[in-house]
């Protein structure tokens, strides 16, 4: 089963992977965005005490199916990219064989895209900037982040609307072709029927 959950620029969630099955969760994103996660899996309290944690595999893919990430028998990791495709990026989760326990597990994921992902300690050390100037520079950094993305849903929309205007013109020639053909199969049928009934002579 894959189910698909919208994350938005940066949040840490929790989920269940069935004992048989995927879950994944997705999010659309256009290109060069800086993508970085961390996942871990939730020990519960039987795991703890019997120091037995399940490991699970983990696989992240881009739009046209690329493999950015895949890890195997792991309880935790991380993962980081930029993108070059826009589109949906998936990244789900299963159990490993190795793991015989059933029911749920609960997985926790770490999602930062964008401006999220700017270690703003490391630029206040850097450019040697503190208090409101720093902030400021955040401020500056989600106004563009948030200009790339209405460029990005103008594009989108763009797209969409070509399509659907060479849809309406391809149905509005098949609507006229269906109306011409239905006109001269009726001017047959009239030319037939009344060769029929002249050669019958009851007209």
């Amino acid at each position: 089963m894959v189910v698909g959950l919208v994350v938005p620029v940066t949040r840490g969630i929790w989920f269940d992977v069935p004992s048989s099955g995927t879950k994944c969760v997705s999010e659309e994103l256009h290109s060069k965005v800086v993508v970085m996660a961390d996942y871990y899996v939730v020990g519960d309290e039987h795991h703890i005490n019997n120091s037995i944690v399940p490991t699970i595999s983990v696989k992240v893919t881009s739009p046209y199916g690329n493999n950015l990430h895949h890890q195997e028998n792991v309880t935790h990791g991380q993962f980081a990219f930029t993108t070059t495709e826009s589109g949906n990026y998936l990244a789900c989760f299963w159990k490993d064989n190795s793991h015989n326990g059933g029911g749920n597990m609960s997985i926790g994921l770490d999602w930062k895209t964008g401006i999220a992902t700017k270690d703003w300690d490391s630029v206040a050390k850097k450019e040697k900037i503190e208090g409101l100037e720093l902030e400021l520079q955040k401020l500056e950094g989600a106004v563009e982040a948030i200009h790339e993305n209405l460029i990005y849903l103008k594009d989108r929309e763009a797209d969409m609307r070509e399509v659907s205007e060479r849809t309406n013109a391809r149905v509005a020639w098949f609507s006229i072709m269906s109306v011409g053909v239905c006109i001269v199969v009726s001017i047959s049928q009239l030319l037939y029927l009344k060769r029929y009934f002249q050669k019958k002579k009851l007209i």
